[in-house]
């Protein structure tokens, strides 16, 4: 005869190892019923990055997601795969991440022939604001945020904001030392970095200032 607390712990493990899977399945199915309808009634093919901390665990654990190389090479992969002629609109839902993967996938978005469109329902920051100017078009939720292009330096287990290591080293000069002064410098590039590329995704759209030194 089968004890039934001993079942009653059994059905409790079951439920804790299958709920999550189960709630994230059917999260993605009800995605992709939504993206096409979409993609029926536009014509677009709708390509998704959404970093949402979706709360699927048994006790309510978030998930953090950021922009990565696996991003990149799946959101590459889909623009590449999509005709030249076809519009392409990307779905950001992001809270940034590596400059790497963005200025990738910003590129090659930038590249695709057809109508680049960006949807943005709620935020797209850093890493993502940089996605978003590679876009023809973009459209957002009257509320949504577009967050500033801030390139970040990992010092440990922290990172530092770029603009606030130079900020630092120019006001200590000589007294600062010279472990921060190497962060100051790469803190520079950074941002020269991050700059380039922003005038290579807007070139075409805007006048860009020349400046002759």
């Amino acid at each position: 005869m089968i004890d039934p607390v001993s079942l009653l712990f059994f059905i409790l493990y079951m439920y804790i190892a299958l709920h999550p899977q189960l709630h994230l399945r059917g999260l993605m199915n009800a995605r992709m019923n939504l993206i096409k309808e979409i993609e029926k009634k536009y014509g677009w093919r709708v390509i998704t990055m959404i970093h949402r901390q979706e709360k699927i665990g048994f006790l309510g654990f978030p998930i953090y997601r950021y922009i990565d190389i696996e991003d990149s090479e799946a959101v590459i992969r889909a623009i590449r795969s999509t005709p030249p002629g076809q519009p392409i609109a990307l779905i950001l839902h992001t809270p940034g991440g590596l400059v790497l993967a963005a200025s990738q996938i910003a590129m090659a978005l930038k590249r695709h022939p057809g109508k680049k469109i960006v949807i943005i329902p709620h935020y797209a920051m850093s890493g993502g604001r940089l996605i978003a100017l590679a876009a023809d078009e973009i459209i957002m939720d009257p509320d949504a945020v577009l967050g500033p292009l801030d390139p970040q330096i990992p010092v440990g287990n922290t990172a530092y904001p770029a603009l606030s290591l130079i900020k630092v080293a120019k006001l200590k000069g000589n007294e600062a030392r010279e472990e921060f002064l190497v962060l100051a410098d790469v803190a520079e590039k950074a941002i020269n970095e991050i700059q380039n590329l922003i005038v290579a995704l807007l070139s075409d759209k805007i006048e860009v200032e020349k400046h002759v030194k």
